[in-house]
């Protein structure tokens, strides 16, 4: 059952206090009415007044007389009976008016008071609310920490609360635009160092004098040195995507899918991967570089972190009695074609747009989903680079897309690999 909100319990307690309020007083004006009301002497008679006929001398003047439908005057008890009746008869009309009408008024004032609390309830939590989306806004989006709510008002505990929030979000912001410069500063710094190193390998390398194992040393530090650059280019990236947006620009992620499909489709052929393309129309609005970077990511993960590919080792029939020893086993490495996949999509689902990338790949446990798009984690470890990339890969979609106002949902395909859908807003325009 679905709690009320915190207006509606505001509303309630109004509008009780107000109903046990009047019951409250409906009651002491019953006390009151009905103790002041046996008190009063005068009577009132029902009947037909009948004037007292010639024989009977008329009462003094001033004084009350009874007398019966005959037109008798009565005296002693018959009259005191009569009076006593009328007296009660009276009282009980006037208690019945007085709790029916009070009742019906009750009900009504207090309908109009529920109402009045609950515009009142909505006036006073109005702040509260304005608290509320901002958060909203700025969980959905990191990139929106400059957000303030900057509540005017009265120095009451609403506005001390939206001063205490705005405090918060303005230490983070300072927090988060501090570490964003110092990676993209740290990233440019060792851009150059590597560079140098990369060009005195190459000069070390194309030699006339380089032996072949300085040729073997130089490619394996040129390897290095371009998974080293990889992980400086990913920070910048990751840096670049947490920014707010301030420029943005139409852009159909079709063309994006179809672009970044042409850009990988030699890697994955070089990988024995299947690369299936299928862009839609899936119009949005971004940065057209942040949103390449983002499906390149998801396709060029896919292609490295696909399916191993079957091996099959074959044993040498004999040994090589001419060579003096045994011939070394022969490997076939296969798995190319429809058993390792790529498939990459863009639609427009309502008033959003989706870019869907699935590949084969291992079994992935659901609790490990979310870790992946971690900086720097890989399954089952950490590290800091790798063979396959520098571990950023995910991190920048995620971060990309966020920046771009949209989501990212990651969930493990039956007999391995992932299914990636991201989500951004359509471009209505």
């Amino acid at each position: 059952m679905r709690r009320l909100t915190l207006r509606g319990r505001l509303t309630l307690l109004y509008g009780g206090l107000f109903m046990v309020a009047g019951v409250v007083l409906l009651g002491v004006t019953y006390a009151l009415f009905t103790a002041n009301l046996g008190q009063k002497y005068q009577v009132i008679v029902k009947g037909t007044y009948l004037s007292p006929s010639a024989t009977t001398s008329p009462p003094p003047p001033d004084q009350a007389y009874v007398l019966n439908k005959d037109g008798a005057l009565l005296t002693g008890s018959d009259a005191e009976r009569v009076m006593n009746e009328q007296r009660e008869q009276v009282r009980q009309a006037a208690i019945k008016s007085l709790l029916t009408q009070g009742s019906v008024a009750l009900v009504l004032v207090g309908g109009l008071a529920a109402g009045f609390g609950w515009l009142v309830a909505g006036r006073v939590l109005a702040p509260l609310h304005r608290v509320t989306d901002t958060a909203r806004r700025i969980a959905v989006a990191p990139a929106a920490l400059h957000e303030r709510i900057a509540l005017q008002g009265p120095d009451d505990e609403v506005k001390n609360l939206a001063d205490a929030f705005d405090t918060m979000v303005e230490r983070l912001d300072h927090s988060f635009d501090g570490q964003r410069r110092f990676v993209a500063n740290a990233s440019h710094e060792l851009r150059t160092p590597l560079t140098l190193g990369r060009a005195l390998v190459e000069v070390a390398m194309h030699r006339r004098t380089a032996s072949a194992d300085v040729k073997e040393l130089g490619e394996s530090l040129l390897t290095i040195n371009a998974r080293h650059e990889q992980l400086i280019e990913g920070l910048l990236i990751l840096a670049d995507s947490e920014k707010q947006l301030t420029t943005v620009y139409p852009v159909n992620l079709s063309d994006v899918v179809t672009h970044v499909s042409s850009q990988l489709a030699a890697e994955a052929t070089t990988a024995g991967v299947e690369l299936i393309g299928g862009p839609g129309d899936a119009p949005t609005r971004g940065d057209a570089l942040l949103l390449e970077r983002l499906v390149h990511n998801l396709v060029e993960n896919g292609i490295r972190h696909n399916a191993d590919r079957q091996a099959i080792t074959i044993e040498p029939p004999q040994a090589d009695h001419a060579g003096g020893g045994e011939k070394p086993p022969i490997v076939m490495a296969l798995g190319s074609g429809p058993d390792r996949w790529v498939r990459v999509i863009s639609k427009t689902v309502g008033d959003e747009v989706q870019v869907v990338v699935t590949n084969t790949g291992p079994e992935i446990p659901p609790y490990e989903v979310e870790s992946l798009f971690k900086p720097f984690y890989r399954l089952g470890t950490e590290r800091l680079v790798g063979g396959k990339g520098a571990g950023l890969g995910l991190s920048i979609v995620r971060s990309v897309a966020e920046a771009h106002g949209g989501t990212v949902t990651a969930v493990p395909r039956t007999g391995g690999g992932l299914e990636i859908t991201v989500l951004l807003p359509v471009d209505v325009g």
